[in-house]
Formats: C-alpha cells, structure tokens, sequence
C-alpha cells in the first residue's frame, strides 16, 4: 500500500502519550509524520523517530504547571 503524508498537532499530557505510540506506529509503516509541537510543553520531545517542527508560544513552563 501507498504510505501518506499526516501533520499531527497532539495536545500535550494524556492526549500526547496516547498519540505517540500512534505516530510512531505510523511512523514505522512508512508514512510521513510532522508533528507541530510548542516550544514549551510537559512532555512533547524532538526526536529522530519522525519530523519535528516547533512554534513559539506565549507562555512559560512555570505559567503551564499553573494552569493545572
């Protein structure tokens, strides 16, 4: 089968970890992966696994631990 091309702009916490094993699955199928991540997150990483590109945000980490 042909593989696609996917951008994936997850939520970080729960959402990402579950999304994760779901890219890098894809990932390993052959599809092109983009995941959009902030530059400021808990949990989101680059990594070499599939494309990472990073947007600016607004706010710092200690502003997203406080807004639990």
């Amino acid at each position: 089968s042909d593989a696609g091309k996917l951008l994936v702009v997850p939520m970080d916490g729960s959402h990402w970890l579950s999304m994760w094993q779901v890219v890098k699955k894809l990932t390993e199928r052959g599809h092109k992966v983009v995941v959009l991540i902030p530059e400021v997150s808990w949990q989101m990483k680059t990594t070499q696994a599939y494309m990472v590109k990073i947007h600016p945000v607004s706010y710092t980490l200690e502003e997203l631990d406080g807004s639990l």
